[in-house]
């Protein structure tokens, strides 16, 4: 199947999810709110932590600092995003990127119902961040890298954007090694079937420039598909 065409199923998928817009939280804990503390979900909104769709809790990772820059990658329904500018204060910044204008004006509706100002949401692809070079100090995301055709130029963008002396907090669906694709793009949505093998993805960390890339599985979520905690961290200057 064609990029452009996985694309454009994967883009339905989620879409749907946008114009559904679910009033309840994800009962499988493979998923979605689940992998959260209710605690945390207490700093946002209901709306943001049930359209949650990722395999993991990144928020709980990258460790934030007050006054820290942080960009979520595929941010949709924002809730990493408005958590992440709760802890990085009024002095931080927390951007969030997705390739649907749906999302896009989700997330600033629950940001906006949150109370939180130091967020921006902006449409686009993670092939392509709308941000210039050297401006984030960490980067997060939650289950989307996965859903890339091609993962290199996202690992690419994620070392270009990063300051000297950044890191990566990841939370994405990695795969075993000698594991096979589908080319159905629902399925590549749905499961995180697309997600890179384990050697391949720590391998291209280290090629994209990062240092110290390390891959922690945490959990099953289908046969031969974990979700993992990414990390690395870009070159001090």
């Amino acid at each position: 199947m064609s990029t452009e065409r996985l694309h454009d199923e994967i883009r339905d998928y989620y879409r749907k999810a946008a114009e559904t817009r679910p009033d309840a939280p994800s009962k499988d804990d493979r998923w979605g709110s689940a992998r959260y503390e209710a605690e945390t979900l207490g700093g946002a909104t209901d709306g943001a932590a049930n359209l949650s769709m990722g395999c993991g809790n990144p928020y709980a990772l990258a460790d934030l600092a007050e006054g820290e820059t942080v960009l979520d990658l595929g941010s949709g329904g924002g809730l990493d995003v408005i958590l992440s500018a709760k802890r990085v204060g009024p002095t931080g910044k927390a951007y969030g990127v997705d390739f649907l204008d749906e999302m896009v004006e989700l997330a600033q509706t629950h940001a906006e119902e949150a109370g939180v100002t130091n967020v921006e949401f902006r449409q686009g692809m993670i092939e392509d961040l709308p941000l210039p070079d050297n401006s984030i100090d960490v980067v997060i995301s939650n289950c989307v890298i996965n859903l890339a055709p091609d993962k290199r130029p996202v690992l690419t963008e994620i070392a270009r954007v990063l300051r000297p002396g950044g890191r990566v907090a990841i939370s994405d669906v990695v795969a075993d090694n000698g594991y096979q694709s589908p080319t159905d793009g629902t399925e590549w949505a749905d499961c995180g079937a697309g997600g890179l093998q384990y050697d391949e993805y720590l391998a291209l960390l280290g090629e994209v420039g990062l240092d110290g890339p390390s891959i922690e599985f945490t959990h099953d979520t289908s046969p031969g598909l974990h979700g993992a905690i990414v990390r690395a961290t870009a070159p001090d200057a």
